[in-house]
């Protein structure tokens, strides 16, 4: 009797089988993978629009666009901000992977934010696009193009919509803007729904200063 109680003690002493260490360990360097690389993704979006922002200053001052970086397949385009949100980005031409890496992307197709029809920026939801969880009906939104005009947006509505039936007319009537990003927002894979932002045009400007009853 003695040796069999002593039997089963060292049984429930023994590690856990090697298996089990083995998939715990597994679990946990994909989970350190992960954290990196999120890390990173947000290190490089960071960096990305401290570049970005000389690029688009320049642009400003000669009139001509200027790529961040040589082998770029993209340059800024403008520059979009949320006053009551603090939030600020520059806006890159196009939606390609590379570009929407580094910015969010004004869509070919759709016309540069202050011209008739609907403009469409889209950017990734863990960067860039983060403050849209915070954005309300009837904040202001300023966009400033490449060429020094100055349009100001107010937001009317939200929706979550199919990727590929969003509803979005570029061609529309009006002046309108649309902020879009994957759904949900604070998931951490990729889905097939999409969150946008509707917005109209409220006022115009043609140089950096104030125009008459803008809001600043």
């Amino acid at each position: 009797m003695k040796l069999a109680a002593v039997s089963a003690l060292r049984s429930k002493m023994q590690p856990p089988a090697r298996p089990a260490m083995a998939a715990a360990v597994l679990l946990g360097l994909i989970g350190l993978a992960l954290i990196g690389k999120g890390l990173y993704m947000h290190a490089k979006a960071g960096l990305a629009q401290i570049l970005l922002e000389s690029a688009f200053a320049e642009s400003l001052a000669t009139g001509q666009p200027v790529k961040a970086w040589s082998w770029a397949d993209t340059w800024p385009v403008a520059r979009l901000e949320v006053p009551r949100l603090g939030a600020s980005a520059i806006i890159l031409k196009g939606g390609s992977g590379e570009a929407l890496a580094f910015g969010p992307g004004l869509l070919d197709g759709t016309p540069a934010p202050g011209e008739r029809g609907t403009s469409v920026i889209a950017a990734h939801r863990d960067t860039h696009f983060t403050f849209l969880r915070d954005i309300r009906n009837g904040d202001m939104l300023r966009v400033t193009r490449a060429d020094g005009v100055i349009v100001w947006f107010r937001i009317t509505a939200t929706d979550v919509v199919p990727w590929n039936a969003s509803g979005i007319d570029a061609q529309a009537d009006g002046y309108g803007l649309v902020l879009s990003t994957c759904w949900p927002l604070d998931a951490v894979t990729h889905g097939d729904q999409r969150y946008i932002v509707k917005a109209q045009m409220v006022g115009r400007q043609l140089s950096q200063s104030p125009a008459p009853g803008a809001p600043l």
